[in-house]
């Protein structure tokens, strides 16, 4: 049982709220039992379960378990309720291969927006997301908390958005980028048979660099008085269309 907050290993969890401790590493923390399950049913390695004292989660077996007291765990939770349970996750580096759907996401900086985009991105049936340079760390305690589990189910991949792009047209995936000017409506546009769809800032959009690589810019109309959507909102009906 660990009681001290002044404890090496707990200076090293703590650590890990920090984004470049998180990519030094290559490891990041997940809080709560729906996400650690999640975590244990895929091929994500858990390196380490931290349970609070008093409660009764059982890890699998090849896996570290290491009980805390009750303020050391307040000490590394992020959350306002705490489950009392949380865990030491190792990032799952694999090479990016073209595919038949991707997500290809340009300097998102919310991390609830970034969380439901992955999150939608799996419930699409899409076969991967590439999170580009600008954007909100996926590992970031919100956003994993917003992908519900998903980030543990479908590939996510971080670099430049721009050297993707031209593999991709490489392998013959048409690129649809989601804007505003000079765009048509995304119905009235033939259906690919590969595709990958770029979103892009909350606020600018998608930077002018990437939108001279998209094959079609396309937008969604609005029938009412709103401004805009959401950005996950508007990927979610161009994924579940390109989906067919």
């Amino acid at each position: 049982m660990l009681t001290s907050v002044n404890n090496s290993k707990v200076k090293e969890w703590k650590k890990l709220h920090k984004r470049k401790y998180r990519e030094r590493t290559g490891t990041f923390l997940v809080e709560g039992h729906h996400l650690i399950e999640e975590a244990q049913k895929s091929d994500w390695k858990v390196v380490e379960v931290i349970r609070r004292e008093g409660e009764s989660f059982v890890p699998d077996t090849d896996v570290q378990l290491t009980d805390v007291s009750e303020q050391v765990f307040q000490t590394i939770s992020q959350t306002q309720t705490p489950q009392g349970i949380a865990a030491i996750v190792e990032r799952k580096i694999v090479p990016f291969q073209p595919q038949t759907l991707t997500l290809l996401i340009d300097a998102v900086q919310d991390p609830g927006n970034l969380g439901t985009l992955i999150r939608t991105a799996d419930a699409a049936g899409f076969d991967h997301v590439v999170v580009g340079e600008g954007c909100v760390d996926p590992f970031n305690e919100k956003t994993i908390r917003s992908t519900q589990g998903s980030l543990f189910h479908i590939p996510i991949f971080q670099g430049e958005l721009e050297d993707v792009i031209r593999d991709l047209q490489a392998a013959n995936v048409m690129v649809w980028a989601s804007a505003l000017q000079d765009a048509e409506p995304y119905k009235k546009l033939p259906q690919p048979e590969k595709a990958a769809l770029i979103v892009g800032n909350e606020g600018q959009g998608i930077r002018n660099e990437l939108l001279a690589y998209a094959s079609e810019r396309v937008y969604i109309p609005i029938y009412g008085q709103a401004e805009s959507l959401n950005v996950a909102i508007a990927a979610a009906i161009l994924m579940y269309h390109l989906k067919g």
